[in-house]
């Protein structure tokens, strides 16, 4: 198996990467949004319309 984010072959402690470096990268792309689960839930659709709206008013015209 392979490291996901560098390619290299995993190291079991780190597994499924081949270091702590790369687990932390991919715990970066998870924590700043670079990975995200979609949502089919129609409220969050809602709340997320909202903010692209509340954001287009408040950008001056």
């Amino acid at each position: 198996m392979s490291c996901p984010i560098c390619k290299r072959e995993t190291v079991p402690e780190y597994r499924p990467f081949c270091s702590r470096r790369c687990a932390d990268v991919d715990l970066a792309k998870w924590l700043n949004g670079t990975y995200a689960v979609p949502s089919t839930d129609p409220d969050d659709i809602e709340k997320a319309l909202d903010a692209l709206d509340a954001q287009a008013d408040q950008k001056p015209h």
